[in-house]
């Protein structure tokens, strides 16, 4: 989606640079197309919260929809400074949002480890303020983490698939991992949107290399 636009940003602005943004949020559709499950809390008893940010949220999200234990996806904007932002300002480079999606889990049916293989393995993690052609802010690779557990979880999966990927010859993981900043659900027509357009662009492609999950940094 990024070359779509002709003003590429890969600099984060600050609050004060920063567009305004509004009050009000986008509406977002009751079920989700694919699994027909809500998209909006109150979410199944039982259920956690994962947010990712693997670059394009179009295929970011048919990975997760995809994967069995999943309840539900949605995609929006997070870890940036504009509230409830547009797409068309996120993709201004002046909101520091990044191109999010937020997955709601069953643990007894998937790990959060299961999910951090497929957010590694789904997408570049060391490209930056990038995913290939899609080049700025919005698509830099993130992990937003809602309790401790999942906090180490996902620092000690990075420090593991490091170690993959310096051994496969790929530079350093540029992912930002940071307790979970307020998610802006998208507009309507980017929820689940490769379920609606078959054909649709798809800019999410992963390094080739496996990520080992339940290890330690040090049996990798």
């Amino acid at each position: 989606m990024g070359w779509l636009f002709a003003k590429h940003k890969t600099s984060m602005v600050t609050p004060d640079e920063a567009l305004p943004g509004r009050s009000d949020p986008i509406p977002l559709p009751e079920r989700h197309a694919v699994l027909d499950t809500p998209l909006a809390p109150p979410y199944p008893e039982g259920t956690e919260i994962a947010d990712f940010g693997l670059g394009c949220f179009w295929g970011a999200e048919r990975k997760f929809w995809q994967t069995p234990g999943v309840v539900t996806t949605l995609v929006g904007y997070q870890g940036g400074h504009t509230p409830n932002p547009t797409y068309e300002e996120v993709c201004t480079g002046q909101t520091a949002h990044t191109e999010a999606v937020r997955v709601v889990y069953n643990p007894t049916e998937v790990t959060y480890e299961e999910l951090l293989k497929v957010f590694w393995e789904s997408h570049d993690p060391t490209q930056g303020m990038r995913q290939g052609n899609d080049v700025g802010t919005q698509y830099r690779s993130a992990i937003y983490t809602h309790t401790e557990a999942q906090q180490k979880s996902a620092e000690t999966s990075r420090d593991t698939y490091q170690q993959a990927l310096t051994k496969a010859g790929h530079p350093q993981i540029t992912t930002e991992i940071r307790p979970a900043p307020t998610f802006y659900p998208a507009e309507d027509y980017h929820q689940q949107y490769l379920h609606r357009n078959k054909n649709g662009y798809c800019g999410i492609g992963g390094t080739g290399v496996s990520c080992p999950i339940g290890l330690t940094t040090g049996e990798a």
